[in-house]
């Protein structure tokens, strides 16, 4: 039995869900400290936030820089890993762009 059923089927089992593309979105505008990306992400629980980025972490797509001070002080990056995943959504997100109103009208029909 193979482990997916195709690539999509891959890169969704990581990166699915609501926050994890919006995470993968706002740091690859560069390096965020937590602050900056919760304020990013609108509707995101504290909770949720740190449960998904420990996930990417784990999972390689992120990095976790922990600078020793007091107040503490974290910034979180793409790894590698997770600039080549980013790369994948830049075509998404320009459709995303051009097709706002259809897809507002798509949601609110189906409400």
């Amino acid at each position: 039995m193979r482990p997916f059923i195709c690539g999509l089927d891959a890169a969704l089992r990581l990166i699915g869900g609501k926050w994890k593309p919006l995470i993968l979105f706002f740091l690859a505008r560069g390096p965020m400290r937590y602050g900056e990306l919760k304020r990013s992400i609108e509707g995101v629980s504290d909770k949720v936030l740190i449960q998904q980025l420990k996930d990417m972490e784990r999972h390689g797509i992120i990095s976790r820089t922990d600078h020793g001070e007091v107040p503490p002080r974290v910034d979180y990056a793409l790894t590698e890993f997770g600039k080549s995943l980013s790369g994948a959504f830049v075509s998404l997100c320009e459709w995303g762009e051009a097709h706002q109103t259809e897809i507002l009208d798509a949601l609110v029909e189906a409400s």
